[in-house]
Order: C-alpha cells, then sequence, then structure tokens
C-alpha cells in the first residue's frame, strides 16, 4: 500500500503542477514532450550504466523479447492519448474527456482477472462496479452530460488508448520486466513518449501556431523527474498486488486525493454529485483492498 500511496501523492502533485501551467502561460505540448525526455533520463540515471534490453531469459523474464516492443508501444500510446486529451478537453470540456480515460481502468482489470487469473470475490467485484460511478460523480462538474456525435471518436480514443497503455504495461510488468532491467524499460518508455510529443511541437512549429520558450522547458524539467518516480511506484505496486486492486485504486485515490486538494488550497467548491463520487470512490476502496478480511469477519 505504501508503493499505491507513493503513486497516488506524486502524480497528484503533477495535477497540481499541470494546474499551474496556464497561470504560468505554459505550453503544455512544450512542458509535456520535455518532461517525458527528462524523466526517460531518470531512467537512464538508475541504469547506473547498465543498459538491460530485456536481460537474459529466467524465471522473472521468460519472454525477453516483448520488451523493446512493449516499452515503444506503451511511450507512443501515452504521447499519442496525452494529445488526445488535452484536444478533447478544448473540444468536447475536461469532464467528459476525464472520465472517458480513467473509465479505461475496465479494460487492465477485465485482462488481470481473466487472463492473469487474479483473485476476485464478490466484494472486490462490487467495489469495482462502483468504481465506475464513483468517477463519473467525482469528475461531473454539474448538470448533463451532451456530447456531439462527431467526438464520440475521440472519446473512443482515448479510451481505448489509454486501455491498451495500461494492459500492455501489466502484460509486460508479467512477461519481460523485473527490478533489474525496469529502469531500462521506463527510460525507453519516456523516450518514445518524448519523441511522440516532440513530432507534435514539430508539426505546430511548422505551421507557425507555436514557438519555443525557456519557461516550457524549465516547466517541462520541474514535471520530468516525479513523473518518472510515479511509474516506478506504480510498477513496485503491481509487483506485490494484482492489476485489479493497483489500477482502480490508483484512480480514485487520486480522485479523492486532488479534490481535497482543490478544496482545501484553490478554494474550489464540491457539488452534491462530488462528494456522492468521493463517498462511492471511498466505499469502492475499502472494498476492493480488504474484500478478504471483510469475508472473514462475515462469515
Amino acid at each position: 500500500m505504501i508503493d499505491i500511496l507513493s503513486t497516488v501523492i506524486i502524480f497528484s502533485g503533477l495535477m497540481v503542477m499541470f494546474k499551474l501551467f496556464e497561470r504560468f502561460k505554459v505550453d503544455n505540448l512544450q512542458a509535456i514532450a520535455v518532461n517525458y525526455m527528462v524523466a526517460g533520463i531518470c531512467g537512464v540515471v538508475a541504469m547506473k550504466g547498465e543498459i538491460t534490453l530485456g536481460g537474459l531469459p529466467s524465471a522473472d523474464t521468460p519472454n525477453p523479447h516483448y520488451f523493446v516492443p512493449a516499452a515503444i508501444i506503451i511511450g507512443v500510446l501515452f504521447g499519442i492519448v496525452f494529445n488526445m486529451i488535452a484536444h478533447g478537453t478544448q473540444k468536447i470540456g475536461i469532464s467528459i474527456t476525464s472520465i472517458a480515460n480513467k473509465i479505461s481502468l475496465v479494460i487492465p482489470v477485465a485482462v488481470g482477472i481473466w487472463w492473469f487469473n487474479e483473485s476476485s470475490d464478490i466484494l472486490k467485484i462490487i467495489g469495482l462496479l462502483i468504481s465506475i460511478p464513483a468517477i463519473y460523480f467525482s469528475t461531473v462538474t454539474g448538470g448533463k452530460l451532451s456530447i456531439e456525435k462527431k467526438h464520440l471518436w475521440l472519446l473512443a480514443c482515448i479510451f481505448l488508448g489509454q486501455g491498451i497503455a495500461d494492459t500492455t504495461f501489466k502484460v509486460a510488468q508479467v512477461h519481460c520486466v523485473n527490478a533489474f532491467n525496469s529502469p531500462s524499460f521506463f527510460a525507453l518508455i519516456f523516450f518514445a513518449s518524448g519523441i511522440t510529443g516532440s513530432l507534435f511541437v514539430v508539426f505546430k512549429l511548422i505551421k507557425g501556431q507555436t514557438k519555443i520558450h525557456i519557461r516550457n522547458v524549465l516547466w517541462g524539467i520541474l514535471v520530468g523527474v516525479p513523473n518518472y518516480f510515479t511509474l516506478y511506484f506504480f510498477f513496485r505496486a503491481l509487483e506485490v498486488m494484482d492489476a485489479s486492486q493497483v489500477y482502480p485504486l490508483v484512480n480514485m485515490g487520486i480522485i479523492v486525493f486532488l479534490a481535497f486538494i482543490g478544496l482545501l488550497f484553490f478554494r474550489e467548491k464540491l457539488s452534491t454529485n462530488n462528494w456522492i463520487g468521493i463517498l462511492l470512490a471511498l466505499v469502492a476502496i475499502g472494498l476492493i483492498t480488504f474484500s478478504k478480511e471483510i469475508l472473514l469477519a462475515i462469515g
């Protein structure tokens, strides 16, 4: 649970930094591209001079040949999905876009249960089901959510892209990544994301839609280091817990943590829907985390 908590706290800190981007007129696309490159450099530093692109076949890494392709797939998807989220936030709204992104957890959770035979019981399943309305109510800012048909493809791509990236990460964690070669794996992911993000920046530069500014680079550096450790602690959590626990716990933990940060430090008001979502998230977290203990207590 320490790794889950570390992931939630660091990622929430990143979200607070992103919130400050608008205040300091930071270009999201440039800062995120730099951030990925810096995170990749952190992975290189963590290698301590030992580049291990898959390592040797063993009980811990039975399929090292998947190592490089998996890292590239995850990295490219991270870079593309982020840009889709940025576009969706502008065209559709942050609430609907966030819901599509966060509910994608059902894909790696389903794969974890049915493909990797992760443990499941009635309370854990109830907790997973509760997590969906918890995410919805926590994200909705008020009123009905309306979606134009022309934007449905974008939401579907965000949902599938994030879900496939998370699932690929879980598959890699099981089949080809261990504590020894994980720094190399993380570095590859972040460099692939950085290159993907940089291509979007170059495209906008060619079209004359943006200019490189030093503040974007500086904020990217500031975000990059904690971003590396977010993935580091997330990987460690997957090493000791089922994906069907880790993904919902991290997602809902971030929602609850950010809600209270916004309430305490940014004076953001929470609607009745938001409070319902937070309460449901806490119930779901309790059921997913302590389902075995609860069943033993009542059985």
